[in-house]
């Protein structure tokens, strides 16, 4: 872990290293952000990345009769469902005289401004200027700035991308698995998105912070330091790890899938590590959504099942907006509750509201982060051709296909050091096993993952 790795592609210049004692005064200079990366605003790599797919952006449950406020990706926005029930984002600041929308009044058919009674369709069509004189032609002289919305399962989601060249929704295989309860969650980060991100891209931090740090937030079995691989998926439009760990007489392989740029697929949060378990499937889906460059939201949904929480650790009761059930993951805690045990809420704003990378130094563990933020940076700069469509589109299936999930393994412990060679061979079947799934869809694909868990077992 003592490696030291440099960075590449920051802002900032190499400041060499200091080795001094007591060296407070030669470190004073914070290099700049990698803007690249980091920086969100219209007409910005990141940015116009992000605009090619569609994002959550609120809660359903948030759009009541009022309209509600909202900023995405730089961009002061108002979200409301009119009372034919159809959703609408639209720019915030009423086109006749700047007006804020969210003071709106909710109509019929679209958002009726309060000042002067402009009334905008969801498509930001300007259905009735009510102060113009009969004949006036105003009203259909320009159209109100606004972006395709739609609810799915408890979110809003709005494309905010170039007119004309949204992609298809995306429908992910994990959306029908049997049984599953999905809770929509909103979290707000007074950071930079990215930090949020690659955070679950360092599963290394789980050993630490969440076990053997300040007491356990998550199952005593995470303090285990595992095996450790990243790979690629979707031709650079995703990427993966795989974590092996001995749990006594068995093997628990995990997988974490994310997809370029700030979507993340989480195995179960409560797993169940000490009987034989044969691919559980998601605990947490998200989005991490930048407000602007020094905030972000975390959006998406809780999973919940007999398979993914077998004791029912879960709260679904406690998800929604601003909160989620998982200790550490929210600022909702007193300063001293987060001073005396610290989650990941904590570490990631504690970075500065935007992380400078060229202040790192990273170490060999840290490889799946260097491998995210390479794959992101060739994604702005154009360097993965069909980034966006890879990252929406099916392998021919009804869904789109990920890989995420936690394997529990009957495969007793070989000797000596060869057990963490079969560790790491486990794990490698574990992945292939998954990728090789990817051709098969819902009971198909569940059927044909398990048999191959059942014959590793059997031939161990």
């Amino acid at each position: 872990m003592g490696v030291i790795i440099r960075n590449s592609g920051s802002d900032s210049a190499d400041l060499g290293a200091v080795t001094e004692p007591y060296s407070g005064y030669l470190l004073r200079d914070v290099p700049r952000e990698e803007a690249e990366l980091t920086h969100t605003d219209t007409g910005s790599p990141m940015g116009e990345l992000m605009r090619r797919f569609w994002q959550p952006v609120c809660l359903s449950e948030e759009l009541s009769d009022l309209p509600k406020a909202i900023r995405v990706l730089n961009e002061d926005l108002v979200a409301f469902r009119d009372k034919s029930g159809d959703v609408g984002v639209l720019h915030r600041h009423c086109s006749h005289r700047g007006t804020s929308l969210e003071y709106g009044i909710v109509s019929e058919h679209g958002l009726r401004c309060c000042y002067h009674g402009w009334l905008f369709a969801p498509d930001g069509t300007i259905l009735d200027t009510p102060g113009e004189p009969p004949g006036s032609r105003l009203k259909d002289s320009f159209r109100h700035g606004a972006y395709p919305a739609r609810e799915h399962r408890g979110l809003v989601f709005a494309y905010m991308g170039p007119p004309g060249e949204e992609p298809g929704f995306p429908l992910f295989d994990t959306y029908d698995e049997p049984d599953d309860r999905m809770v929509p969650y909103s979290v707000w980060h007074g950071c930079n998105w990215l930090q949020v991100q690659e955070n679950i891209m360092d599963p290394i931090h789980a050993c630490f912070l969440h076990v053997n740090m300040t007491g356990l937030q998550l199952s005593g079995d995470f303090g285990g330091f595992p095996e450790l691989e990243f790979h690629e998926t979707e031709g650079g439009s995703g990427m993966l790890f795989v974590t092996s760990r001995r749990v006594g007489e068995r093997i628990w392989v995990r997988t974490n899938h994310a997809l370029l740029p700030n979507f993340l697929q989480i195995a179960p949060i409560f797993p169940r590590t000490h009987t034989s378990t044969h691919f559980a499937r998601v605990g947490n889906t998200r989005w991490c959504v930048p407000i602007d460059n020094g905030e972000c939201n975390l959006i998406g949904w809780r999973h919940f099942s007999d398979l993914v929480d077998p004791r029912g650790e879960g709260r679904e009761e406690l998800c929604g907006p601003n909160s989620i059930d998982l200790f550490g993951q929210d600022g909702n805690r007193s300063y001293e509750q987060r001073q005396r045990e610290p989650g990941d809420w904590e570490v990631l704003t504690g970075q500065r509201p935007i992380a400078v990378h060229a202040l790192e130094h990273l170490g060999v563990h840290d490889r799946g982060v260097t491998m995210l933020r390479r794959l992101l940076r060739a994604a702005a700069r154009g360097e993965i051709p069909d980034a966006v469509a890879r990252s929406q589109r099916g392998t021919g299936g009804p869904h789109i296909n990920t890989f995420t999930q936690d394997a529990v393994l009957e495969i007793p412990p070989a000797e000596g050091d060869t057990d963490r060679t079969l560790l790491r061979e486990v794990g490698r079947k574990v992945f292939e096993t998954v990728m090789e799934s990817a051709r098969f869809f819902g009971d198909e694909r569940r059927a044909f993952v398990r048999e191959r868990y059942r014959a590793m077992e059997r031939d161990a």
